[in-house]
């Protein structure tokens, strides 16, 4: 109940101020920034991407990452308050990726938002990059929520994040005392278990790594992807690794290791891998761009290598959820974008009445809106940053 107004003419209005959180996001090599009100509300999300900068090296190259990010994250910072019709005076915190991730990127991002907080007299929130990439569904989940054709995940829920840094699996419920928030802006505020991660390569290394020996481009997953509709699946069997000790575990370098001794076994291989290196370096990028310049035995070594690493994420991530008694399957990370990743997981969940959740593309991979939307659960419960470690490279969620 609301105390006397003036006067005694009942109840005085109750304001609750939904707090707006600039969010910046530098783990790898986006250089990103995002204006969220209450976990929900997406007001801008600029990225940044250093694709051109790291393509002819075939990865990122950790120097470079933190370089452009020094150059960028001011731009970056302003075009997305710029974005939102904020300023400073309109920002409640500041939220930043404090790990894991390239040691030299985060510390650009975090020192940033934290002198930021600092010279503004504002409470900055730390988050954990995978925990960010949980959040994206949530997220995604509330922008169309108003409308009754969305509806929100149901804890407790299994969450694969896979991408080009991370392959692992969670188990994501509900934390005691969670705070719920105001009605129309939840906080999740979530426990996590990790159940498998992978023991080498992670999924979108993997199809990097497998794109350079092709010569198909960097970054290799979305060319992949689409040249993998061209080719048939079955043509290459590829063998899913196992790992003994957790059933849960991912292990990819072994398929690349057989990509490798697929094409030194066929030397027709050789000539179209000599006429892309040349395409790529006179600026060829797209997948219809390469497409005339890639064999049918070059599609179908996409295509089936597609369906071993798809296949191998599916079954090991509903096997844990059936382990865990999941609600709900959450798919996170830059990998989440793939077009059959997510056709396989819709049709696998279909088939055992178990709901699916994604982000939507531009929120699969890295960006600043999800880091501020894990940011305003831990904002309410007042976890901000005192005194303690900033950026971590290895900092656990789980």
């Amino acid at each position: 109940m609301g105390s006397p107004g003036p006067q005694g003419h009942g109840p005085a209005e109750v304001i609750v101020v939904i707090p707006t959180i600039l969010g910046i996001e530098s783990s790898c090599d986006e250089t990103a920034a995002a204006v969220v009100r209450g976990g929900r509300e997406i007001l801008s999300s600029v990225v940044a991407s250093q694709d051109d900068v790291h393509r002819k090296y075939g990865g990122v190259v950790p120097e470079l990452a933190s370089r452009e990010h020094l150059r960028r994250i001011v731009p970056v910072v302003r075009e997305a308050l710029e974005q939102a019709r904020k300023d400073f005076d309109g920002i409640e915190a500041i939220a930043v990726t404090q790990g894991p991730g390239l040691i030299g990127s985060l510390l650009v991002g975090y020192t940033y938002g934290q002198t930021l907080a600092m010279a503004l007299g504002k409470p900055l929130v730390p988050v954990n990059h995978l925990e960010g990439h949980v959040h994206a569904v949530f997220l995604e989940a509330q922008q169309g929520k108003t409308d009754g054709r969305h509806r929100l995940p149901e804890l407790p829920a299994v969450c694969l994040i896979v991408s080009g840094g991370h392959t692992v699996v969670y188990d994501v419920r509900p934390m005691d005392g969670a705070l719920e928030g105001p009605a129309d802006y939840p906080a999740f505020r979530c426990a996590y278990t990790r159940i498998g991660a992978t023991r080498d390569d992670a999924a979108g290394e993997a199809y990097d790594k497998v794109a350079k020996l092709l010569a198909l481009g960097y970054p290799g997953g979305p060319v992949m992807d689409q040249l993998a509709r061209h080719g048939n699946a079955g043509a290459v069997q590829f063998t899913s690794a196992h790992t003994r000790g957790n059933l849960f575990d991912f292990s990819f370098s072994g398929i690349k290791t057989a990509v490798l001794r697929h094409i030194r076994a066929n030397p027709a291989f050789e000539p179209e891998i000599a006429a892309r290196t040349e395409a790529l370096r006179s600026g060829v990028r797209r997948a219809a761009e390469l497409l005339p310049l890639c064999s049918q035995a070059t599609l179908n070594l996409v295509a089936s290598f597609q369906r071993a690493v798809v296949g191998d994420l599916v079954q090991r991530t509903l096997a844990a959820a059936e382990d865990r008694a999941a609600q709900c399957v959450l798919v996170s990370g830059g990998v989440a974008a793939n077009s059959e990743l997510r056709a396989t997981f819709e049709q696998e969940t279909a088939a055992r009445a178990l709901p699916v959740f994604f982000p939507s593309r531009p929120l699969s991979t890295d960006n600043a809106a999800m880091i501020a939307a894990a940011a305003y659960p831990r904002l309410l419960a007042g976890e901000i940053a005192r005194d303690g470690p900033g950026a971590q490279a290895n900092l656990p969620l789980a």
